[in-house]
């Protein structure tokens, strides 16, 4: 059996941290490098983490280090960047794209990205615009395969509430039937869960995961 070694950008973020608890868990993946900028309460034999200042591009390309794949589970919100588009796409633009950019410069073979639905670098709607550009852009680096996972509302245990993510999974529950299943709320382990088998099976050139795709299996 084949092993691999996989990056996580991202790893302490809602899905980030699914992705690293399966990575460890399975025997697919020998070593598993997460780039933060604070350490992980974590501790595991396969687990190597990397403390990272992003803004320092020597610095992010030696850490990103070699390997197989990479997991960019990168996501920020308005709130947190107290609504400064600039700094919002240092963090949700930036990072990712660099990372495809190194990544691809050393030798990793797949490149997976937590983006979201309704990414389209032509919306008027600077959230959408700014996935779609992501996802574009990395798109003309050459990986062998690239996968892109669309989301709608994330549910899980979140270090921090929010009140949209309340409000969207009482709305599914009462009127599940009326939403279209692309746009329906979806557990972040799913996702994770989805992201980690397609790294498994190398399929080659871009798929795009729904709703649907993420959760059958």
């Amino acid at each position: 059996m084949s092993t691999q070694t996989a990056v996580v950008l991202g790893a302490s973020g809602l899905v980030g941290t699914y992705v690293v608890q399966k990575l460890l868990a399975d025997d697919s993946f020998t070593t598993v490098r997460v780039l933060v900028r604070k350490p992980l309460l974590l501790q595991h034999p396969k687990l190597e983490q990397q403390l990272v200042n992003f803004a320092n591009y020597d610095e992010y390309k030696n850490k990103l280090g070699t390997g197989d794949c990479i997991f960019c589970c990168i996501g920020t919100t308005k709130a947190n960047v107290k609504g400064d588009e600039a700094a919002y796409r240092k963090i949700d633009f930036d990072i990712p794209v660099n990372a495809a950019r190194f990544g691809s410069e050393a030798g990793f073979q797949q490149y997976l990205l937590v983006s979201a639905m309704g990414a389209n670098s032509k919306s008027r709607i600077f959230y959408s615009k700014l996935k779609g550009e992501v996802e574009e852009v990395i798109g003309t680096f050459r990986f062998t395969s690239y996968h892109i996972f669309r989301p709608s509302f994330l549910l899980g245990d979140r270090k921090e509430k929010r009140m949209g993510e309340l409000i969207a999974k009482t709305i599914s529950n009462i009127f599940s039937f009326l939403i279209p299943s692309n746009y329906k709320p979806i557990e972040a382990s799913f996702v994770a869960n989805a992201m980690v088998n397609a790294a498994k099976t190398k399929d080659k050139g871009c798929k795009i995961y729904y709703y649907q795709n993420m959760t059958n299996g």
